[in-house]
């Protein structure tokens, strides 16, 4: 994903080209701090109703009704298919029986709506929604927030998950997250010490929350901007000295992805990490693809290196083939070199092969040479990352200012490419 302001046309953009038409000259757009959160996208300014209903313990139905303010022009650059965002994941977590959620966007006199710091594509409003209703409902009757989350989460067996509003959970674990949240946490014996202290007269408050968001938009068939896909590509080249190049529509911002994504190359095609070039950020070099924001880098631009990864891995396995005077369904893959099935020690390392590839030598019939191969990803989904977090605060009886003692967050971060990005 990406900080800051994102994915839409902001007026500085159109200003600056604008300016530089005219003039026909380089124009540079300069302003402080103030001047862009004054005038630039913002977001959450939502009017928000909602009740909710449970049944024996378990949460089953949410209404939702909301007026969306989007200023005095549409520049949010949604995807087209969902108007008010991601909003109707508001959900949640909950295996529910119903729902309704009506969303109304009215025009007001501000800057233009769209994509403001950290905005989630209208899931953060989402995620507090539906959390501030079940902290309501428990409150209302009587029941542990911990225990009617517990009882109402969608199980493990029930994925793939088909939300009462659209979407397609692909997995989670919600319940084992929120127990370990609370056994790191020590949550009984937090309620314990609250209800002592409120005995003696003393303000601690434990707030809890869990949230299950769609991230990595790029579906083809759901997912655009301004109608273009929001598919990604990767080009990959292996040269003759076995050093690879991958060139990614992706845009750092400082998520490492220099290190990710040739850590995936070095992974698929056993070519160390330090050899492999990670390329970005030239639309007249770059491939196809929609940018960095949503969560979506590596699932969706690092899943197409690694499909072009296996790409030129198979091509490879062509040349392997011939080098090795076998057939292809004959070799068999460990990482870095195709072998021989039966005999491991008749094999081509990745970097003899990539030698082949580009030398005089026999190649299989009908190749053209060359060790590179070009992919666009279709994502067949989002994922869906879920967390437990909870807060434990300490409020002062006569100022009322609120202290955070302890916040602990479990959180679902998928397959763990790089700890070291990750920490």
């Amino acid at each position: 994903g990406g900080f800051g302001n994102k994915v839409p046309v902001y007026p500085g953009y159109v200003c600056t080209i604008a300016a530089s038409i005219v003039a026909g000259t380089p124009v540079k757009w300069v302003e402080d701090r103030t001047e862009h959160l004054t005038s630039t996208g913002f977001a959450r300014d939502y009017i928000m109703q909602s009740s909710i209903c449970s049944k024996e313990g378990k949460i089953t139905g949410l209404k939702v009704d909301v007026i969306a303010d989007h200023g005095a022009w549409d520049a949010t650059a949604q995807p087209t298919k969902f108007p008010a965002g991601f909003f109707h994941i508001c959900s949640g977590s909950y295996d529910l029986q119903a729902s309704h959620v009506k969303v109304k966007a009215v025009y007001t006199n501000k800057a233009a709506g769209g994509v403001a710091y950290r905005c989630s594509f209208r899931i953060t409003e989402a995620v507090y929604l539906v959390e501030r209703m079940v902290e309501a409902l428990a409150q209302e009757t009587g029941v542990d927030p911990i225990d009617l989350r517990m009882g109402s989460f969608i199980r493990p067996e029930q994925f793939p998950y088909e939300t009462t509003t659209g979407w397609t959970y692909d997995s989670g674990e919600y319940a084992k997250a929120m127990k370990l949240a609370t056994d790191i946490a020590g949550y009984e014996d937090l309620r314990r010490e609250q209800a002592q202290r409120r005995e003696r007269g003393e303000m601690m408050g434990i707030g809890i929350t869990f949230f299950t968001e769609g991230v990595a938009p790029g579906p083809r068939k759901h997912m655009d901007i301004l109608g273009m896909s929001m598919n990604d590509g990767a080009d990959l080249r292996v040269h003759p000295s076995g050093k690879a190049v991958v060139s990614i529509s992706a845009q750092t911002q400082g998520q490492g992805h220099e290190t990710t994504f040739a850590q995936i190359v070095s992974e698929e095609l056993g070519i160390p990490p330090e050899d492999v070039q990670v390329r970005h950020g030239d639309t007249d070099r770059s491939p196809y693809g929609l940018g960095t924001y949503g969560s979506r880098s590596t699932p969706v631009s690092g899943a197409a290196v690694s499909i072009v990864s296996r790409k030129v891995r198979d091509r490879a396995r062509m040349i392997a083939a011939t080098m090795l005077e076998t057939r292809p369904e004959d070799l068999a893959w460990e990482k870095g070199r195709w072998y021989v099935k039966g005999d491991p020690g008749k094999g081509a390392m990745i970097e003899e092969i990539a030698q082949r590839a580009y030398s005089g030598e026999p190649l299989p019939e009908g190749f053209e040479g060359g060790l590179d191969a070009q992919v666009i990803y279709d994502p067949p989904n989002l994922t869906y990352p879920f967390g437990a977090y909870i807060c434990v605060v300490d409020i002062d009886p006569e100022t009322y200012q609120v202290k955070i003692r302890r916040f602990i967050a479990v959180d679902d971060c998928g397959v763990r490419i790089n700890p070291m990005i990750i920490e």
